[in-house]
């Protein structure tokens, strides 16, 4: 019996992080297609009138926001960390993703044809900051185990590599990192599935 529901489009974008998480720890879940009857049935009904939503069916709890979903999700599923310096880790890492992200998706939205080579060159300076750290902190994952944060860095990372398949090849610890949140078992049958590879990255195809 599933124990969330996400409702969001039929591609990546920001709903992949909450289901590679879901499906690394073997948690049921339900997926509701937005895409159908957008501005009719489902906007309307989203907090900011937009997607993803994540419906907890255990409580009633609907919660808007990709990164608060995660959160909420990491405290639920045991998944953030219990020691302060180990959660200022995580936090500081998805603060970083935004960082990345926010000129990533405009990149794709409003300035492709034009900008997608200076995103790429931008990446060196801020992928560089997480693998000084990431060697400095000398774990396999962010933290000391893993955590939510594990899975949103893990789809940005896919992002940008579809983006430039060589923005990691300067960076070698979190390369290592990447191929192993990768080849996690349960994450690694489903990035070889048909469902995984046929779905959109972008809402526009662009990637």
């Amino acid at each position: 019996m599933a124990r969330y529901q996400l409702l969001y489009f039929p591609l990546r974008g920001r709903g992949q992080a909450t289901r590679y998480l879901f499906i690394d720890k073997g948690i049921v879940y339900e997926e509701i297609n937005t895409g159908n009857n957008w501005v009719e049935d489902f906007k309307p009904k989203m907090p900011f009138g937009q997607a993803p939503l994540l419906k907890d069916l255990e409580n009633g709890f609907e919660i808007a926001q990709s990164n608060s979903m995660i959160r909420y999700l990491g405290r639920k599923e045991g998944l953030y960390p219990e020691d302060i310096k180990e959660a200022a880790k995580v936090d500081m890492i998805c603060d970083h993703i935004e960082d990345i992200r926010g000129p990533y998706v405009r990149m794709i939205y409003q300035n492709y044809e034009n900008g997608k080579d200076d995103f790429v060159k931008s990446l060196e300076e801020k992928l560089q900051y997480i693998e000084k750290l990431f060697k400095a902190w000398g774990t396999d994952y962010i933290a000391s185990k893993i955590s939510f944060a594990d899975y949103n860095l893990l789809d940005l990372l896919d992002d940008l590599v579809i983006s430039s398949a060589t923005c990691l090849d300067a960076f070698p610890t979190l390369k290592a990192y990447y191929d192993r949140m990768a080849s996690r078992p349960a994450l690694k049958k489903y990035r070889e599935s048909e469902e995984f590879k046929k779905m959109p990255v972008n809402g526009n195809g662009k990637q």
